[in-house]
């Protein structure tokens, strides 16, 4: 169906009367008319042909059902092969991820043992350190007392030969424990101190004790007797025999000197009572001499 627009100002006049602007919008508008009846005559065109065509290219491609059927089977087992890999991809990956996870605790277990390791570590070498210090001062200190037991052994030893005889036989397994002088020991130095504190010891309660011994004497005339001798500490000592010879004792650096005094018999037989009990306490002169 066609229908025709008259314009109102154009309307009864010639085309060559009408105004260049009227013409180009009645051509315009034909145009318009005119395009969905050529589209639709390009569309029956085109399908006619594509008719043609498809009719004698399926006529020679058309599949048989032997074809179809071995095409659908090859596409089932396509299908399942991939749900197939796609199932067993996913297990592994699961797989995967769990260890990944599990190496990852690993690690951070790893890292927690070495820092603490190293924690460890730091700790070790700061008490190796300090050890180290305290041994040093250890070793010092040690070096110290070592000095000072040298010093006490060697007074000891220039001391030993002045010590009467009853204390030198007391103290002589003590003794022996000292080392030679300049004759290198493995005695540690506690177990020398603690043998020059048993010397010691023994020293000091024989110097402030008086004792009485039995001994075998030199008398005047050249013979040997014996004797009852008073010590008085470390520096006095006085004896008589049973003939009433006396003499006094004294030590010195190579040994004690004895020396006749028949003067004081009387009064070291009253002294010698006195120590035994038979008579009573009393003031006993004695000649003493202090060096």
């Amino acid at each position: 169906m066609h229908t025709t627009h008259h314009d109102p100002e154009t309307h009864g006049m010639s085309p060559a009367q009408q105004p260049r602007s009227a013409r180009r919008r009645r051509r315009r508008a034909a145009e318009r008319a005119a395009r969905p009846l050529l589209a639709l005559a390009c569309l029956a065109a085109l399908a006619a042909g594509q008719d043609a065509t498809t009719g004698g290219a399926a006529a020679a491609t058309t599949p048989t059902l032997e074809e179809t059927r071995l095409s659908l089977g090859k596409w089932i087992e396509t299908q399942q092969i991939i749900s197939r890999e796609r199932n067993d991809w996913q297990q592994g990956r699961e797989i995967l991820q769990d260890r990944v996870a599990l190496v990852k605790k690993e690690v951070t277990t790893l890292q927690e043992g070495i820092a603490q390791a190293q924690s460890g570590v730091h700790d070790s070498e700061a008490k190796r350190d300090e050890l180290r210090a305290e041994n040093e001062q250890l070793k010092a200190a040690s070096a110290q007392l070592v000095t000072a037991v040298q010093g006490m052994e060697a007074e000891i030893r220039r001391l030993y030969p002045s010590l009467p005889d009853p204390i030198q036989i007391r103290l002589q397994p003590l003794f022996q424990r000292i080392p030679a002088e300049g004759v290198e020991t493995h005695v540690s130095a506690a177990e020398r101190f603690q043998n020059v504190l048993g010397i010691l010891n023994e020293l000091n309660k024989a110097n402030n004790d008086i004792a009485v011994s039995y001994e075998v004497r030199t008398m005047a005339d050249g013979r040997t007797a014996e004797v009852k001798v008073i010590y008085v500490g470390l520096a006095q000592a006085y004896y008589v025999s049973a003939r009433g010879e006396a003499g006094i004792g004294r030590p010195s650096a190579d040994g004690w000197v004895w020396e006749p005094a028949p003067a004081v018999a009387a009064d070291v037989l009253s002294a010698l009572e006195i120590l035994q009990g038979k008579q009573s306490p009393a003031f006993v002169p004695l000649p003493v001499k202090l060096q």
